[in-house]
């Protein structure tokens, strides 16, 4: 069985998180794997804190004669046991594991002001409109009244005829 040693997409559309993984060079891409053997994540901030390898298992399968892919390749290159970044690999680490200092927000450069009841000259007119529909209700209940006093009449007069 021949192995290799290549990355596992895992995450969600347009979120990839990759996994390093030893597996059989027959196998799919997210299929099964031997071992895990680190993991890289590309939307990390720091560049050199992105990629994460544990690096003996990653020598003994190179020892066993385990074939990386391209960028895997390059990934052991800079951050496998030997590598040239490991420094800065350990700062950008340090510096992501640190707390994040927020400074007050402070007092706010511009406050609208709040405008407060309405007016006392906006209030009059309003009442003003309010009693011509008072008065408008008057003369249509005084023509009612006047339309059923002549049938009340005619009512009364016919009650007496028939007498």
């Amino acid at each position: 069985m021949s192995v290799s040693i290549r990355m596992k997409r895992l995450g969600r559309k347009n979120r990839a998180f990759y996994r390093i993984c030893a597996t059989d060079k027959r196998a799919p891409r997210d299929g099964r794997v031997i071992e895990e053997l680190g993991t890289y994540d590309p939307y990390v901030p720091e560049t050199d804190a992105r990629c994460l390898l544990n690096g003996p298992r990653v020598d003994y399968w190179l020892s066993v004669g385990a074939q990386p892919s391209e960028a895997v390749r390059v990934l052991i290159k800079k951050y496998g046991s030997k590598g040239t970044h490991l420094k800065q690999m350990e700062q950008a680490r340090m510096k992501l594991a640190m707390p994040r200092i927020v400074p007050a927000a402070g007092e706010p450069v511009f406050v609208p002001e709040v405008k407060s009841a309405t007016p006392p000259a906006a209030a009059a007119p309003v009442e003003a409109a309010a009693a011509p529909v008072e008065t408008a209700v008057a003369p249509v209940e005084a023509a009612v009244a006047v339309a059923e006093a002549p049938a009340a009449e005619a009512s009364a007069a016919e009650g007496s005829a028939a007498t």
